[in-house]
């Protein structure tokens, strides 16, 4: 027996490929994207931390948020500034050294965290006098740092990272 082509008229193939790909405008599927977290649709919460108590000591702070809204997604790395008193200087936290960046969605009412760590400096010896943390989070929230001064590192840099998002909870 032999096979004949079937003839598809060109919009129904476009239509079916379109079909097929999702279309990139939401797919008729009635869900919605997710937007990006930001400081108003979210709890945030600061510690409890283990603090350095010595210059050359290590410390961590953990930052905790959950999610109040609809979904919404984080991507990339924490956005974190530390700032000196009256906004005189101010210091953008690097992500740490290997970490990996991943993007999650938080449903309402899921939690995620990030953990900031840090070494203590003695006054005087190019270490930072922070006051304020800033989590950046389309949008700013700002809390009172009160974990010593932060170690420098070398001429422009300090002893301190962010840790990747982590999902928290479950």
């Amino acid at each position: 027996m032999r096979t004949r082509p079937i003839a598809v008229p060109a919009a129904l193939a476009a239509l079916l490929l379109l079909a097929a790909c999702g279309g990139g405008g939401g797919g008729g599927d009635g869900k919605r994207e997710s937007t990006t977290c930001s400081v108003d649709t979210v709890s945030m919460e600061v510690g409890p931390a283990s603090v350095a108590p010595a210059a050359g000591d290590t410390g961590e702070v953990p930052v905790g948020f959950t999610n109040q809204s609809a979904a919404c997604t984080l991507d990339g790395f924490p956005e974190v500034r530390l700032a000196g008193a009256g906004d005189s200087a101010t210091v953008e936290v690097p992500p740490a050294e290997g970490a990996t960046a991943q993007k999650l969605t938080l449903a309402k009412g899921e939690s995620a965290s990030f953990t900031l760590t840090y070494e203590r400096g003695a006054p005087g010896e190019g270490a930072f006098d922070a006051e304020e943390l800033r989590v950046e989070l389309s949008g700013a929230r700002s809390f009172r740092w009160t974990y010593g001064p932060v170690a420098a590192d070398g001429p422009s840099g300090h002893k301190i990272s962010v840790s990747a998002y982590q999902q928290a909870g479950d």
